[in-house]
């Protein structure tokens, strides 16, 4: 019987394995939960037989990959699948997959939600600024990015964009002003919303000399990857800027010295939350289910990344 690993560090919701469960078993397939596990030992020996596994943001290396003698299909439950070594998956003749578009609206929620709170001075009682009329960039026009750009414009802010592999058609589509470069974007904006993934052009590719062309009073929002800010360029432009701010759902590695230094000027949340609604966890959770029933069944390889 083929059996389905949901290996999950942090897990699902109840609510959403009560839905991804009957997808599997009615396609005569054997579910397994590892769930909350501290060590990679438990992944390792849970994997071992596994000819299909559902993960989060849990980490499958060339050793995990490895010790999976049956297993032939991986689907990370979200959009970026930077936790999975693709080569190694290749290699071994396993498909990957993300599930791009289901925890879209949760994550530009957030994003917006982030703005409103630094607009208003983390709500500290006293006299803030609002959104309507001020330039939002929206820096890679994927499923989240026009997801914020349609929140944006229901605030009245003025949306710019830029991604090189977006037709400017499809974005002006969209009501959304598109510019030539990220230069041009971040110089315009008082708010730029980050959504390029991360890899080995993108890794610490937003720093000091982008970030400074931002006018005065100027956010930046990363519901991305920390991976892509560069923070020595980012902590130099908060020393020299008291009119930039930051915000993140994942916590840089120097979060003690923005602590220390820059206090009101930048909000990251606990963990990384873009996807953490109820309705994204059950989305991106039955999503990939289904789209392992379909491969292993009918042979589909949509959304398939390497």
């Amino acid at each position: 019987m083929t059996k389905v690993l949901i290996a999950t560090e942090k897990p699902f919701a109840p609510a959403a394995v009560n839905q991804m469960r009957p997808v599997i078993e009615n396609a005569g397939f054997e579910l397994a939960l590892l769930e909350k596990y501290t060590d990679k030992s438990e992944l390792l020996s849970a994997i071992a037989d596994a000819d299909a596994v559902i993960i989060r943001s849990d980490k499958i290396t060339k050793e995990v990959i490895a010790a999976a003698k049956n297993l032939k299909i991986v689907v990370r439950a979200g959009a970026g699948y930077d936790n999975v070594d693709l080569a190694a998956a290749t290699e071994a003749g396993v498909t990957v997959m993300n599930t791009p578009g289901q925890n879209s609206n949760a994550v530009a929620e957030l994003a917006i939600g982030m703005m409103i709170f630094q607009a208003r001075g983390q709500f500290n009682g006293k006299a803030g600024t609002e959104l309507r009329g001020k330039k939002i960039g929206i820096h890679a026009y994927g499923n989240v990015g026009r997801f914020v750009a349609t929140m944006a414009k229901g605030f009245g802010m003025k949306v710019l964009a830029f991604d090189p592999f977006v037709s400017k058609e499809t974005i002006e589509k969209d009501g959304v002003k598109v510019v030539d470069s990220a230069e041009e974007l971040y110089s315009s904006c008082e708010y730029i919303s980050l959504h390029i993934p991360s890899n080995d052009k993108t890794k610490k590719s937003i720093g000091f000399d982008l970030l400074s062309k931002m006018p005065k009073g100027a956010t930046l929002v990363n519901t991305a990857r920390k991976e892509v800010i560069d923070e020595e360029g980012m902590l130099k432009l908060m020393a020299e800027r008291d009119d930039f701010n930051y915000l993140s759902d994942i916590a840089p590695d120097s979060k003690d010295e923005f602590a220390a230094k820059f206090t009101g000027r930048f909000f990251f949340t606990p963990k990384k939350m873009g996807a953490q609604t109820a309705e994204a966890n059950i989305n991106a959770g039955v999503a990939a289910t289904n789209q392992i029933v379909g491969f292993i069944k009918d042979g589909s390889t949509k959304f398939k990344v390497n």
